[in-house]
């Protein structure tokens, strides 16, 4: 089974035994970007990750807009479940932008990244430096993705939301709009795509938004209508 939650930036309670105990042999959690733990590559860092190299489940996750990119582009890049992945373990695995996944029969896209709020772009700033928002190209890519597929998918993740449901969520909280092409493109996504659930961590909050749109944070969701241990849990 499928299970997903939202940003854990670096918390290793998130990722205790405890709090995961649902999860089993062959099951897969999905985690909406900020992982956390392909940050710094140092000694306590890697026994981390070695630590949950030994579960039964596989831990995957899309970016964030707080990641380390040069640590984490550095990574092998593999095929998993038909999509691109860079490798952190065995069952560690960074889901790339723009992919499409087949996992328990279901069809994940994911689309990582995002624009810092506290970021004030200019008109003549070097998008590429900001490695956190996604390229042309990667967005591209997603569409041909999807297109394979008859823009039929099962679920969508991603870290940011479409720009329609973050408004939605900002205006709810007196909060500054701001216009994006990631918000755009993903705006255009939700119009074109059938699919029928799509989970979002960026905004930091777990809430039922519709019943297609889910923002997560501390929750974890499981993909099906009959999980092992009830729909929500802390």
């Amino acid at each position: 089974m499928v299970y997903i939650t939202g940003d854990i930036h670096g918390d290793t309670e998130r990722l205790s035994k405890t709090d995961l105990s649902m999860l089993g042999n062959g099951d897969t959690l999905i985690i909406c970007g900020d992982f956390g733990f392909v940050w710094n590559d140092d000694k306590k860092e890697k026994q981390f990750l070695n630590r949950l190299e030994k579960r039964k489940y596989t831990i995957c996750f899309i970016d964030g807009t707080h990641e380390n990119f040069d640590v984490l582009n550095n990574l092998p890049v593999v095929m998993w479940k038909g999509g691109r992945v860079h490798k952190v373990r065995n069952n560690i695995f960074h889901l790339m932008r723009g992919q499409v996944y087949e996992i328990d029969n279901k069809k994940f896209f994911t689309m990582g990244g995002g624009e810092d709020p506290e970021l004030d772009l200019q008109e003549n700033d070097d998008l590429s430096l900001h490695k956190e928002i996604p390229t042309a190209q990667e967005m591209l890519t997603g569409v041909s993705n999807i297109e394979k597929y008859g823009y039929k998918i099962d679920y969508i993740i991603t870290h940011e939301p479409p720009a329609r449901i973050r408004d939605f969520l900002l205006l709810s909280e007196n909060k500054t709009l701001r216009v994006t092409a990631l918000g755009a493109y993903l705006d255009e996504l939700s119009q074109q795509c059938d699919y029928k659930k799509w989970y979002f961590g960026s905004m930091h909050t777990d809430k039922f938004i519709s019943e297609s749109h889910i923002a997560l944070f501390k929750n974890i969701v499981c993909t099906e209508n009959r999980p092992k241990k009830g729909f929500f849990r802390k």
